[in-house]
């Protein structure tokens, strides 16, 4: 196996496995995505060993020695990359951002062909050298890929997730934040469904330090929390990452904290709610389909789903998100 590894010697505050063993991240994809993933990692201390694999042998050795050469100013332990999937054996947590990148354009949904033709690649491999693994998909579209990913693997509903909508939700409080002037933190909403065009913000049960939303009053601009606002701004987080892929080409730095996030609760074993995107059995009579809603995140991959309070109206188009989605699945042959 060829491999470019760093080691710190300093002792960090990384979590540790199950056992005492010293936690492990592996990151499926050393493209923008997974290399900021390994970075944010890297510098949030997330895990003691965070490796990238990627095809690409090159790439994904000088992406793991860029991050490794600036460790000894964090609290991880050692940074690898390679082009051999032996890499990731036994590895805690398997994040895999490897996939069809997204055109100006062009929506998530469009990507799914291509990306689950990967999955079926490389998943297989993954299993083998870490079965015990929550394998958390990033690459999109997101829900269809942990779908298939599921029915590829053949793991524990727990064990496979995606990740949803988690940076949907920071980007729809974010907006509220710049509308109200209260940190982000405070504020407590959701957006739920497909990570993409046919996402719901749940704004029924959105608040603000305890307010909810529809009753916080005047904003800075000096209206009010009324209809075409909240559309405004769902209608701006759903553009959010079209407009950076038409500036930039791709979205990056906020998804790698995002999942990173994702990677934290679970490794420190959180229990915190997260939209994550888990396979679905009777959600608001939603079954059979992975997409976003409100989980309980912990060592052992996604627990109880929330069953937040809907109103009609967000019910229905959920239920025609999960439609959506589901219907891209069983073209796929899942």
């Amino acid at each position: 196996m060829s491999e470019a590894t760093i080691t710190n010697s300093a002792q960090g505050s990384y979590p540790t496995a199950p056992g005492g063993r010293p936690s492990k991240v592996a990151i499926i994809g050393a493209g923008a995505v997974g290399s900021t993933l390994a970075y944010a990692c890297v510098t949030k201390g997330v895990a003691r060993e965070v490796v990238l694999q990627d095809i690409a042998k090159e790439k994904v050795e000088a992406e793991a020695l860029d991050i490794a050469q600036g460790i000894q100013f964090t609290s991880a332990g050692s940074v690898s990359g390679s082009d051999d999937p032996e890499i990731c054996r036994d590895a805690d947590v398997i994040a895999i951002t490897a996939g069809a990148k997204q055109k100006p354009g062009q929506s998530r949904l469009e990507l799914a062909g291509a990306t689950v033709g990967i999955m079926e690649k490389i998943l297989p491999k993954l299993v083998e050298v870490a079965p015990n693994a929550i394998f958390l998909p990033v690459a999109n579209p997101v829900d269809v890929v942990t779908y298939c990913a599921k029915k590829i693997t053949d793991l524990p509903e727990n064990q496979v997730f995606g990740s949803g909508t988690v940076l949907d939700t920071a980007r729809m409080r974010y907006l509220v934040s710049l509308e109200t002037g209260t940190a982000t933190q405070n504020i407590h909403g959701y957006i739920a469904g497909e990570h993409g065009d046919s996402e719901v913000p749940l704004w029924s049960s959105c608040e603000i330090g305890g307010v909810p939303v529809t009753q916080w009053g005047k904003t800075l601009d000096g209206g009010v929390f009324d209809e075409a606002k909240r559309e405004r701004i769902a209608h701006d987080v759903v553009r959010s990452a079209y407009r950076i892929i038409e500036g930039k080409g791709v979205t990056n730095y906020a998804v790698g904290l995002a999942v990173q996030r994702i990677i934290s609760a679970i490794l420190n074993d959180e229990q915190r709610v997260l939209t994550v995107s888990p396979v679905l059995q009777n959600w608001h009579g939603i079954s059979d389909v992975c997409m976003a809603v409100p989980t309980i995140v912990g060592r052992d991959g996604a627990g109880r789903r929330l069953e937040l309070p809907l109103t009609l109206d967000e019910r229905d188009r959920l239920t025609a998100s999960a439609e959506r989605l589901r219907e891209v699945a069983r073209g796929l042959g899942y």
